[in-house]
């Protein structure tokens, strides 16, 4: 004989796992700034300070090499400085540039600085690369 309580397991057995996606921020950005450089590179390009603001905070660092990213994301847990690397071109101009010429790209990066301790962040700033 079958009981309720039974047939509840069969039930839970092939139910699929939960999967949460969230789009929360990985990090504080502290007060926001951007130079009047980055700010008319962007105005040339067409690019939006809030769209890169945005992939800076949420873990999309840009055309970092291997080893930034990876010291960016142990700055997600020490609390270390973040820096992302925007080019400000199609996503098929930017493949089809090799990375040693990238750096000839219209480049923007965002720079979220620390202070103190457990990660908080003091200030994030867009800028040119030779605004740093």
């Amino acid at each position: 004989m079958t009981t309720n309580k039974d047939i509840q397991t069969d039930t839970e057995q092939v139910k699929p796992p939960v999967t949460i996606i969230t789009n929360a921020a990985k990090f504080q950005l502290g007060q926001c700034v951007a130079t009047p450089g980055a700010l008319a590179l962007l105005e040339k390009t067409g690019f939006s300070v809030a769209f890169l603001i945005n992939r800076h905070l949420h873990g999309d660092w840009g055309d970092v090499c291997k080893e930034d990213a990876e010291m960016n994301e142990l700055a997600l847990i020490d609390g270390s400085r973040i820096m992302s690397v925007y080019r400000l071109v199609s996503p098929e101009k930017l493949k089809a540039t090799s990375r040693s010429k990238r750096s000839e790209l219209p480049t923007v990066w965002s720079i979220t600085e620390a202070v103190g301790d457990y990660g908080r962040r003091a200030s994030s700033c867009l800028l040119l690369p030779e605004e740093y």
